[in-house]
């Protein structure tokens, strides 16, 4: 207690709310920063809870939670919709200036942010609302800095108070069950009770006691003040006091003195700190004393704000506190808060339109895990998707972990780990939220021959694959052969899935989209798509322009494709490259991915080619949307193309309503006669017209 004065009394001094910040409040602020601010530092409403002290060694903090803050999908100026009659949180109004920088945040004017929600509290109190709404006259500001790369968080607290001058006096400051007689305090702390388990009044922290002469005690709202007044009953402003200490009442009495004093013009208050014990009022540890209150000069007047305190003290200091959560977070969370952050970054200035759950919801099928399989995998990862499939059959050799991302010496012993499994468990360990599949199985081809005891083990494998396209939304072709391109490219086709070719020469690549599908081919129920992506694709093919359709890798081709890798060496064998080659073609094709999943025409987009009259690059979010891009090391050029689509052997109309016709007869046909795709596509006619001609030509050559 301080020094006593000329009166016999002793200054009233007041114990500080103590703050706590409950983890989910600051993971709020992060995703509300990261998903809807931006770089907007305006001030946010937010919302703090406090309560009556409940134990005789402990106060009760002033808390904020997760639902502090307005959630992501509400207006950024809206107030948290937090629902009344909590007898645990009492609800006060705050106001959050989060900034962008720590720079920014040092240079805060604490005094000014102080003094303007001081301002707000006295005008509340000339105007009444702090009698129609007790809780705005706790109200209490927060600065903050939030480091999203450290998940490090400095902040400050403020409860302003006003200032009395002189300051008030306490005289016989007691406990309750002290001051009351024994009638009056049992009928206190039975009003008391049924005032904190009413649901219209558990939440109300400023009130009435009101005793009769009977010594029967009321609890009433402030705004019955002149209702209490006369009948010889004794009236106690009473107040939810969340200090536990026996000779200081809590903060929230300050401004409730001030609103007294200037409301209703008294200069003695008897006033209650109403506090608890497991939830019932507990007289013995609740306060009862009189405050002395000498009108400060000017108090009557509006425009004259007193002076206010209230920057919350850090271990005795007027300093800010420091919280990292990145030790208590869970690895798996962290990691994908972390991996993110570039991405929802990008958001903020420089692509607002960027669609993330979008890319973050497509699940990819890679056929192959070799070069490109690697590269493409980590590209997808780092672009935001979380759903991969890997299909290869090949194994870890001791040349691939140097060129190949996913793997180390360790994938190489004991004859080799599968790639496709060993590839995802890397992806999982690189990041543990990935939803990673590795399917082990080779591609069947055309010119690669099955006996008659392979062909239902072929079969097999192309139902599997057909399975495998159709329950996903975008393919990678990622082989090292052209055969083992053609029935991906003829399954994707089929289906109509956003289907992506990455192929590699020595310094040379092509990075292709492919065409939709032909529109005149068979409707086959059984083939739609199940996905919610898949059937946007297919609602465009209905309103299709009627452009001229963009082709696949084999619409180019005048022969159907056939065995490669007979009757070569080594290096023909081997996918020999430029080492720099895979990691471009790789972006290279991610990139043009996610190019297609925000067109707003998807795969049935025209092609783009830079520079040209009608790229719509001013229009995209993400620039130009080319057919095929290819690359040259040697020249270091690139440059963009466009290929229509042809009667070619995989994506035409003839092959697509073949195979949905004939299934599995088609199949065998096409892979163990490479010659039928031909003549089932007209080359071999076309072959033979243009070498007849070329017979004719030969005639008129000038001697």
């Amino acid at each position: 207690m301080a020094k006593q004065d000329q009166s016999g009394g002793y200054i009233l001094q007041f114990a500080p709310f103590q703050s706590f910040v409950d983890e989910g409040f600051w993971h709020r602020l992060s995703s509300l920063k990261l998903n809807k601010l931006g770089i907007d530092d305006s001030p946010i409403p937010v919302t703090g809870f406090y309560a009556p002290c409940s134990h005789s060694q402990v106060s009760n903090h002033f808390t904020l939670l997760s639902e502090s803050l307005p959630s992501n999908e509400s207006e950024q100026c809206s107030v948290p919709a937090i629902p009344r009659s909590n007898r645990n949180r009492c609800s006060v109004p705050g106001i959050l200036y989060n900034t962008n920088t720590l720079e920014a945040y040092h240079a805060l004017d604490k005094k000014s942010l102080l003094k303007e929600e001081a301002k707000k509290i006295w005008e509340d109190i000339h105007t009444g609302k702090a009698v129609e709404d007790s809780a705005v006259l706790s109200r209490f500001l927060l600065i903050s800095f939030a480091d999203l790369k450290k998940w490090s968080f400095q902040y400050w607290f403020a409860f302003p108070a006003l200032v009395f001058d002189p300051p008030a006096t306490v005289v016989g400051l007691k406990p309750a069950s002290q001051w009351f007689t024994l009638e009056e305090a049992d009928s206190v702390s039975a009003a008391c009770n049924d005032w904190r388990n009413s649901n219209l009044t558990a939440d109300i922290p400023f009130f009435l006691v009101c005793i009769a002469s009977n010594s029967h005690a009321t609890i009433r709202h402030l705004k019955d003040w002149e209702t209490c007044q006369g009948y010889g009953q004794k009236v106690l402003f009473g107040f939810y006091d969340p200090c536990h200490f026996p000779n200081n009442p809590g903060w929230p009495l300050r401004n409730f003195l001030a609103l007294i004093c200037s409301r209703w013009n008294l200069k003695t208050v008897h006033f209650l700190c109403y506090r608890e014990n497991r939830g019932f009022a507990d007289l013995g540890l609740s306060l009862v004393g009189e405050a002395v209150i000498t009108v400060p000069q000017g108090w009557r007047d509006l425009l004259r704000v007193p002076n206010a305190v209230g920057w919350e003290l850090n271990k005795g200091r007027h300093i800010s506190r420091v919280i990292n959560l990145a030790k208590s977070m869970d690895p798996t969370m962290l990691a994908i808060s972390a991996a993110d952050l570039n991405l929802k970054l990008m958001r903020w200035r420089a692509l607002p339109s960027l669609k993330l759950d979008k890319v973050s919801s497509t699940k990819c099928l890679l056929l192959g895990a070799g070069t490109l399989g690697c590269q493409v995998a980590r590209m997808l990862m780092a672009w935001g998707v979380r759903k991969i499939t890997l299909l290869d059959h090949g194994r870890v050799a001791m040349s691939n972990p140097v060129r190949q991302s996913l793997y180390t010496l360790d994938n190489c012993l004991n004859g080799g780990d599968f790639k496709a499994m060993a590839a995802v468990k890397s992806l999982k360990e690189i990041f543990p939220a990935m939803e990673a599949e590795g399917v082990v199985m080779a591609i069947p081809m055309p010119g690669h021959p099955v006996s008659s005891q392979e062909e239902e083990s072929m079969l097999e494998d192309c139902r599997r694959l057909h399975e495998l396209v159709d329950s996903h939304d975008a393919v990678f072709i990622l082989t090292d052969t052209k055969e083992s391109r053609w029935l991906p490219a003829l399954l994707c086709a089929n289906a109509n899935k956003i289907t992506i070719t990455a192929a590699l020469g020595f310094d040379s690549f092509l990075v292709m989209r492919h065409g939709p599908r032909p529109l005149n081919s068979t409707h086959d129920l059984k083939a739609e798509p199940e996905n919610a992506l898949s059937a946007d694709m297919d609602s465009l093919a209905m309103a299709d322009s009627g452009a001229e359709r963009l082709g696949c890798y084999f619409c180019s081709d005048v022969v159907a494709p056939t065995d490669s890798t007979a009757d070569r060496t080594l290096d023909q064998q081997c996918t020999v490259t430029r080492p720099g080659l895979a990691p471009i073609a790789s972006s290279l094709a991610v990139e043009l991915f996610v190019d297609i999943l925000h067109h707003p025409n998807g795969i049935f987009a025209d092609c783009e080619i830079a520079d040209s009259s009608n790229s719509g690059s001013s229009e995209q979010p993400l620039g130009i949307l080319p057919h095929q891009i290819r690359g040259s090391l040697h020249e270091f050029s690139q440059t963009t193309l466009v290929g229509h689509a042809s009667n070619c052997t995989a994506c035409c109309s003839t092959v697509v309503t073949e195979y949905r016709k004939r299934g599995k007869e088609f199949l065998l046909q096409a892979i163990n006669h490479p010659s039928y795709l031909e003549d089932l596509t007209g080359l071999t006619e076309f072959i033979y017209n243009e070498t007849d001609d070329n017979d004719d030509d030969d005639d008129f050559v000038k001697l």
